[in-house]
């Protein structure tokens, strides 16, 4: 048997032994609240790659593809169904050579250049500050907007942010007004470089602190609402660890722990990808049990690495007060057969739907620590949400899984315990099973159990201790094969389907099908 007990907040090591022929007991322990999950755990990422902006987002005006303002209608009426939080622009890579005048005025006048980071593209700079801030607030999420480090100045970047939030009576200010908006726009969220130590310029850690210092001194949110004393201020996010390399870790927060009044950053970036290896080689469409069982495998390290950089930052923080931003994670597969390998665009199987919700488990168990994270990427790129065709759009099984975790936004995280199993495929040896549970802002209790297993149902028996169970119904995704998926012609071969268990004196039986994720609503 294997025995996981998962507290919100930590998550404990494992410890495999022979697996039993018998219900897998999950206790619920409601008498001892953690954390709560903070809904922008649940945050989006658009970068200008591929089709993910340009056909993903934006169809200009004038298309025959519905759009408001240029922004497709059906992206974000599905978008707004996922109660997206927080959408993160430019980039990525592009971020570190976007320049943001490019891309404001009149239309017909905006420079066009090339994107050299993928695939040498034309980038026309239709969708520039104004369309992405109208996008955002049409979706309803927060705006974390990522400034040039790499190429650009701290001029140019402090700029950009006058002409973002500065009063209209300023120079900024007016030209932002002329431009169609009047208010300041809200930046919630700023990055400060991206991959400094990769696409972002290759840094040495000394390197790109001193850089991130002067950024983070005169790059200044001029919103009185949101600037350094206001009631809401901008988080300025500081490039950090690239997988499980501590380098950017353990310099950035030692700088962090000995900074003065003239800087300050609010948040450290993770970026970690489920790749099975790299290059990503991974297919994303006909792949076998063992190949699923491999990648989903590799996804449950987010776990350790968090861990990892976390024990560092509690050195330096040991009150948590910078979070920990995993801003880029996801599946990142080999491209589709047939189309731009610079695009990155790949199917999105239930297999990637399955990692997607044990990354969220992950995520809430570490709701201490991580509180913002942003999947790679929202439409058309690596993991993404939804695939459009010129009118035509599909959403994916991540995107269902995402819905149904919605009820975890800013919920309170509840403690759970359970006999895991063992999930054994191809040489790999895995958990059977997941499961996190929280008490949502609606105020019901709710579990989500996620059966890892390709082949197998799993039947759990659900014990709360300080309350009685009146109801068990909720949603699961499934499918009949590990490699289904959503296409144009076959848009639902995916989709969550009803789930209710069995409420017997306060407690819940439920039969888990193989290969599934489940959401239920378990108490009130």
């Amino acid at each position: 048997m294997l025995r996981k007990t998962l507290l919100a907040g930590a998550a404990l090591l494992l410890a495999p032994t022979p697996a039993m022929a018998q219900d897998i007991a999950v206790t619920v322990d409601t008498a001892k609240p953690g954390p709560m999950i903070d809904r922008h755990i649940f945050g989006q990422f658009a970068e200008h790659l591929g089709s993910g902006i340009y056909g993903g987002i934006w169809v200009g005006r004038d298309s025959p593809v519905p759009n408001t303002r240029g922004i497709r209608k059906d992206v974000v009426a599905a978008l707004r169904a996922i109660k997206v939080p927080v959408v993160r622009w430019p980039g990525g890579c592009f971020a570190d050579e976007y320049h943001w005048r490019d891309g404001v005025g009149p239309q017909d006048k905006r420079r066009s250049s090339v994107n050299t980071n993928w695939g040498g593209s034309g980038e026309p700079n239709s969708f520039g500050t104004d369309e992405f801030m109208d996008f955002a607030d049409q979706v309803g999420a927060e705006a974390y907007v990522s400034v040039n480090v790499g190429s650009g100045t701290i001029q140019e970047a402090a700029d950009w942010l006058a002409y973002m939030t500065a009063d209209p009576s300023t120079t900024a200010g007016k030209e932002r007004a002329a431009n169609g908006h009047a208010a300041p726009y809200k930046v919630k969220w700023l990055g400060l470089g991206n991959e400094s130590w990769g696409c972002g310029g290759s840094m040495r850690p000394d390197a790109y602190i001193d850089l991130m210092k002067r950024f983070a001194r005169f790059t200044h949110n001029l919103d009185p609402v949101q600037g350094e004393k206001g009631k809401e201020p901008m988080q300025r996010i500081a490039v950090g660890p690239n997988d499980s390399d501590t380098t950017y870790t353990e310099a950035v927060m030692a700088a962090w722990k000995g900074h003065d009044w003239a800087w300050n950053i609010e948040g450290l970036s993770m970026h970690a990808y489920t790749t099975g290896g790299w290059p990503p080689s991974y297919p994303s469409v006909g792949f076998d049990e063992t190949g699923y069982a491999k990648l989903v495998k590799a996804a449950l390290a987010m776990d350790g690495m968090i861990a990892k950089h976390s024990a560092i930052m509690d050195k330096y923080d040991p009150d948590k007060k910078v979070p920990l931003v995993v801003d880029e994670w996801g599946v990142w597969l080999a491209p589709l057969p047939g189309t731009n390998p610079g695009f990155l665009y790949q199917q999105n199987s239930l297999r990637d739907a399955i990692i997607a919700a044990l990354h969220f488990n992950i995520f809430a168990r570490h709701a201490d620590r991580v509180r913002m994270t942003n999947i790679a990427q929202m439409i058309n790129v690596l993991q993404a949400m939804i695939l459009t065709d010129k009118e035509k759009m599909v959403l994916t099984p991540t995107y269902h899984v995402f819905r149904m975790y919605v009820p975890f936004q800013d919920a309170q995280a509840v403690p759970v315990s359970f006999d895991a199993g063992t999930y054994a495929q191809g040489g790999v040896t895995m958990p059977r099973v997941d499961a996190i549970a929280a008490r949502g802002k609606d105020g019901k209790l709710w579990l989500a159990v996620t059966n890892l297993d390709a082949g197998k149902p799993a039947r759990i028996a659900v014990k709360l201790t300080g309350l009685t169970a009146k109801r068990a119904t909720g949603e699961v995704l499934t499918a009949a094969k590990v490699d289904a998926v959503n296409s144009f012609e076959s848009p639902n071969t995916v989709v969550p389907k009803p789930i209710s268990g069995t409420v017997t004196k306060g407690a819940v039986t439920l039969e888990l099908p193989a290969k599934s994720v489940a959401v239920l609503d378990v108490g009130g």
